[in-house]
């Protein structure tokens, strides 16, 4: 997608598995990701730890008037499953959920990244998803079998309720300076592997990693 030569950085060619649409009937979840998904950057994104990213079906009103776009709906950011009465203040880290066939555990928040908003020509949407902690989360599949639309989602276990999607987003984000708990939350047997490095560097150093790189992009 995009023009080679285009002067505006949102013109220029890219390639993202971003963009979704909703499927009819059952699909295949799998350990790495539903049947007919992919990723483009497997750096950064796909994995066991980010089998499936999951948005609540909520935030998409808010987003609509936020931004003044009525089209603003179920896969706009790329998610795999939207949930209905779930937000990131509700879902742990290490919740344990039967959805379908499948077993799935909550993983880590999403950190939003450049791509969102060259999909949408919004330059600082990756920093309003973060800033704003609507950013949704992922899950590995401990069991693979078909999800369809429809499914009920039931939560089959809830290990370690301290840790919440949203206050994990304040810890990495808002609370950088926090050594303590960085180690914490690093400490959570369950939580995915790019994160539990991440705090545990700043645990241990006080390091964070600049964030511009991964919201802005080739988008500046």
């Amino acid at each position: 997608m995009g023009q080679e030569n285009a002067t505006d950085p949102l013109d220029r060619p890219w390639i993202s598995g971003i963009v979704k649409e909703s499927i009819k009937g059952p699909v295949w979840l799998g350990k790495t990701q539903l049947d007919g998904d992919g990723q483009a950057d497997l750096k950064h994104h796909g994995g066991p730890d980010k089998a499936i990213l999951i948005y609540a079906a909520s935030h998409y009103p808010w987003w609509q008037e936020e931004l003044n776009r009525s089209d603003f709906g179920p896969g706009a950011f790329g998610e795999n499953l939207v949930v209905t009465g779930l937000t990131e203040e509700e879902v742990c880290i290490g919740d344990v959920y039967q959805v379908g066939e499948t077993r799935i555990q909550i993983s880590q928040p999403r950190q939003p990244c450049w791509k969102p908003a060259r999909l949408w020509r919004i330059k600082d949407l990756a920093l309003r998803m973060q800033n704003t902690g609507k950013t949704g989360w992922y899950a590995r599949v401990l069991e693979e079998g078909k999800v369809e639309k429809g499914a009920l989602l039931l939560r089959l276990e809830r290990p370690y309720p301290r840790w919440t999607i949203a206050f994990c987003n304040e810890v990495m984000h808002q609370r950088k300076k926090d050594r303590k708990l960085a180690g914490e939350l690093a400490a959570c047997p369950v939580l995915a592997k790019s994160w539990v490095d991440t705090l545990s560097k700043r645990a241990e150093t006080g390091e964070n990693p600049d964030p511009k790189p991964r919201l802005a992009g080739p988008n500046e």
